[in-house]
This record gives structure tokens, sequence and C-alpha cells, in this order.
């Protein structure tokens, strides 16, 4: 089955995967500088492309007033989320605000954003907006959205409870397409974020 992107949510641990069938020439890089941010972008070898739904930032930590908190999706709402969380926004709030301001993306599929958030206080939530709907739940068991199929947060099995588990769990479900996979994880009060970009 093919579902596109997806996260995964809750609620210690979340991923994120890229699964595509027109961009597979894609990885996840590290590109921390004080706070944590990985970005999704072309290999080398990548074919050019104006796309702008191709590279973005796909995990973020926010330093909020409560603590540290990570943001996690598939595209640029990423950042309007970590920094409305970092300016005291509750997790539902500063999902609904940032995927209500950018929308579905406007390619040829109506593509759903999707998105989650690890709280400093040990909350998680998860979202996605449609071109009929936003979704935005409080989770307390792994609850996984797609891009396609499964575009509804639905409950999930899945054992990851580290960043690097979670990573690698992710990347290898048996959905069809897998490019690249990200995880992150409570670690005391910040996070551990991990990379499985399956050899590229």
């Amino acid at each position: 089955m093919y579902v596109g992107r997806f996260v995964i949510v809750g609620p210690e641990t979340a991923a994120y995967r890229v699964s595509s069938r027109s961009f597979p020439n894609r990885k996840i890089t590290d590109r921390s500088d004080g706070e944590t941010t990985l970005t999704v972008g072309p290999t080398a070898d990548a074919p050019e492309t104006d796309n702008p739904y191709v590279a973005y930032n796909c995990l973020r930590t926010a330093d909020t007033p409560r603590g540290t908190a990570a943001a996690i999706g598939n595209g640029s709402h990423v950042d309007p989320i970590a920094e409305k969380l970092e300016l005291g926004y509750p997790a539902r709030d500063a999902l609904a605000t940032a995927l209500l301001a950018l929308d579905f993306e406007k390619d040829d599929y109506d593509t759903p954003r999707i998105a989650g958030v690890l709280d400093a206080d040990g909350g998680a939530t998860i979202a996605t907006v449609r071109r009929d709907a936003l979704h935005v739940e409080a989770v307390s068991e792994p609850t996984l959205v797609a891009t396609y199929e499964r575009d509804s947060p639905g409950a999930f099995d899945f054992a990851a409870t580290d960043a690097e588990s979670a990573a690698t769990e992710a990347y290898d479900l048996d959905f069809e397409h897998a490019v690249c996979a990200a995880g992150v994880s409570r670690v005391g009060e910040d996070f551990e974020t991990a990379i499985e970009n399956g050899g590229r």
C-alpha cells in the first residue's frame, strides 16, 4: 500500500518517513546549530526541480517557556509550529495555527500537511490539514497519519522506544516507496534524534 509521507506520534517517541514515487532521490541531513534541525533535501544525483515541496525542515526542537519540545512533519509548516511553541503556544494551538495558515499543499493531489508535537510537559499531539478537514488530537498511544489512504489520525502498532529504533522502524514499515526517515525521543528534559537514509 502506498500511503505517501507519514508521521507517527506518541507518547514518548515520534517518527516521520518520506515515501515518494515522484522524488525518491532525497535524504535527511542534520543541520543542528544550537537547536536540533533535521532537513529533507535532494541527494547529489537528484534531477533539478522547482517543486517547492521537495526540500524542507522535517524536525525541529523548540525552547519553550516550559522546556524543550519537538515538532515533526512533512513540510514548511514545521518551522512555524516550532516558532509558535517557542512563543509559548500550547501544542494544539501551534499546530492548528500553522496548519490553517499554510493549508494543504497546492499540488496536483491536494496533498495534506501532517505534523506532530512532543511537548515539554510530556504530552503528545498529532495533526493534519486536508482540503476537507483539520484534525488536531492529543494522543496517549502511538498514532499515525499519512498524506494518502490513512489521512485521518488512527492508533498504530509502533514499538520503538528511542530515536534510532523509531527512525528504523518507520523506514522498514510495509508501506511502499520508502525514501528516508527521522526519529525523535524524549531523554530526560531533552530529545534525541536519529536518521535513516536507507544507504543514500
